[in-house]
C-alpha cells in the first residue's frame, strides 16, 4: 500500500482538530481565559465559548432587535437574530474552504452584535447623542465586547461569559488594529485588565466573520429592499452592472420565474459570487504572505481576508446604493425615528428620576451623573424593540391618557 503523503499546509497535531492550517488558529495553543478554569471534555476552547454565547440572554433578545426594518412590521424581514445566523452560516462554509478553526469562526459570528442597542444603528446614533452631553459615546462593537465580559450575569463564578483570549480578541479588532485616540473607552479600559495586543491584526477567523458580516447584510438588504419595494430590481440593475448580470443570468436560465423567486435566486447568486470572491482573493494573499502560524497572520501588514479589488469596487457601490434606496427610505426612517425618540425619551428620564429606574443587574444609586448615564446606556442598549416601546408607553403613553 502506498503511504499518503502529508500536506504541508495542514496541521495535524493529536490535541487540535485534523485538518486545521498551521495559520490557523489551533485550540491546543489558546492563551487561555481571563479566569483559568477546567477545560469541559469532549468540547475544544472554542466550541465551549460558542456554546456559552448561544445560550446568552443578550444572543436570544437578538430575535426581537431591528436590523433595516423594526421587527413586528413583517414577519419575513430579518432582525439582528436571523441576520446573525445568515452570518454564521457564511462564515463556517468559508472558514471550512480555507481549513480554518470553524468553531472559533462561528462564535465570533454569533457574537458580533450582541452590542447592537434596540431600532438598530439609528437607536445606536440616539445613545451616542444622548451620551455626548456627558462626553461619553456608544459604540456597538465596544458594547459586544462588554456584554459577553462583563453584562452578562448567568454564571456563579464570574460576570460576563469568561470567553477564550482569541474569540475576545476577534470581537475587539475584527476590523483590525485599533489605534490608541480611537480607541472606545470600554475596550481601553479591558485591554488593561487582558491585553488583546490591540495594535496586530486579528486571527483569520476573526477577519473571515468581519467580511461575512458585510457579505450577509449586503445580500439580505437587497432582498429586504426589494420585498419590500422600497426599488426595484430595474432600480438596482441600472446602477450596479455586477447586479445586472446576475438578474441577467437568472432570466436567461428561468424566463418564467415569479418575482420572489426571482428575488431569491438572484440573492442566493450574489453571496455566491462574493463568497467565492473572498476565498480566491484570501488564498491569494495567503500565498503571498505564507504564514506558518495564527501569529503570523497577525503581524502581517494588512487583513489577509479580503475581497478582491473588483469586489471592493462591487461592494461600495452596493452601499452606495442602498444608502438612499433603503437605509434613509423615507418608510424606514419612519419608523427608527420613532424608536430614536422612544430611546431619548427613555433615556432623559431615568436621567432625571433616577428612582424610576429598575434593572436586577446594576443599581443608580450612590452613582456619579456619568455612571448613572453609563448603566442607563447599557440597560437601553440590552432591551429588544418592544421591551423598550412598551416602557415607553408604560411611562408617557399611559399617563397621557389618564
Amino acid at each position: 500500500m502506498t503511504k499518503a503523503k502529508a500536506n504541508p499546509i495542514l496541521n495535524t497535531e493529536p490535541h487540535d482538530r485534523a485538518g486545521l492550517a498551521v495559520y490557523a488558529v489551533q485550540p491546543s495553543q489558546s492563551r487561555g481565559r481571563k479566569l483559568k478554569e477546567p477545560e469541559a471534555v469532549g468540547r475544544t476552547p472554542f466550541q465551549r465559548d460558542r456554546d456559552r454565547i448561544l445560550h446568552s440572554s443578550a444572543f436570544r433578545r437578538l430575535k426581537g432587535k431591528t436590523q433595516v426594518f423594526v421587527v413586528h412590521e413583517d414577519e419575513d424581514y430579518r432582525t439582528r437574530l436571523t441576520h446573525t445566523l445568515e452570518v454564521s452560516q457564511i462564515t463556517r462554509s468559508i472558514a471550512r474552504e480555507l481549513h480554518l478553526n470553524e468553531d472559533l469562526a462561528e462564535a465570533l459570528a454569533l457574537a458580533h452584535d450582541l452590542g447592537h442597542s434596540p431600532f438598530g444603528h439609528d437607536g445606536e446614533r440616539e445613545l451616542t447623542a444622548c451620551l455626548a452631553k456627558y462626553k461619553l459615546s456608544f459604540d456597538h462593537n465596544a458594547q459586544s465586547l462588554k456584554v459577553v465580559t462583563f453584562l452578562e450575569r448567568s454564571y456563579a463564578a464570574f460576570d460576563g461569559l469568561n470567553l477564550t483570549w482569541e474569540t475576545l480578541e476577534g470581537l475587539a479588532k475584527h476590523n483590525g488594529p485599533i489605534a490608541c485616540k480611537n480607541m472606545p473607552a470600554y475596550i481601553k479600559e479591558f485591554n488593561k485588565q487582558f491585553d488583546l495586543k490591540l495594535d496586530t491584526y486579528p486571527s483569520l477567523e476573526a477577519q473571515i466573520a468581519s467580511l461575512c458580516d458585510d457579505i450577509a447584510y449586503d445580500s439580505h438588504d437587497i432582498y429586504d429592499g426589494l420585498h419590500a419595494g422600497l426599488f426595484t430590481i430595474d432600480d438596482i440593475c441600472t446602477t450596479i452592472p455586477f447586479i445586472k448580470d446576475i438578474f441577467k443570468e437568472v432570466k436567461d436560465a428561468y424566463p418564467d420565474l415569479s418575482l420572489y423567486r426571482t428575488i431569491h435566486e438572484g440573492v442566493r447568486r450574489i453571496i455566491n459570487a462574493m463568497v467565492n470572491d473572498v476565498v480566491a482573493q484570501t488564498r491569494a494573499n495567503l500565498a503571498r504572505l505564507n504564514p506558518k502560524s495564527a501569529d503570523d497572520i497577525r503581524k502581517a501588514k494588512s487583513m489577509t481576508a479580503a475581497f478582491s479589488p473588483a469586489m471592493t469596487k462591487i461592494e461600495a457601490e452596493i452601499k452606495d446604493f442602498m444608502m438612499p434606496h433603503m437605509y434613509r427610505h423615507y418608510k424606514v426612517l419612519r419608523a427608527t425615528g420613532k424608536g430614536r425618540r422612544i430611546i431619548g425619551a427613555l433615556f432623559k428620564l431615568y436621567m432625571d428620576s433616577p428612582e424610576l429606574f429598575y434593572s436586577e443587574k446594576a443599581s443608580l444609586e450612590g452613582k456619579s451623573e456619568k455612571e448613572r448615564a453609563f448603566i442607563i446606556a447599557d440597560y437601553i442598549a440590552s432591551l429588544t424593540d418592544a421591551a423598550a416601546t412598551d416602557e415607553y408607553v408604560r411611562f408617557f403613553e399611559a399617563e397621557s391618557r389618564i
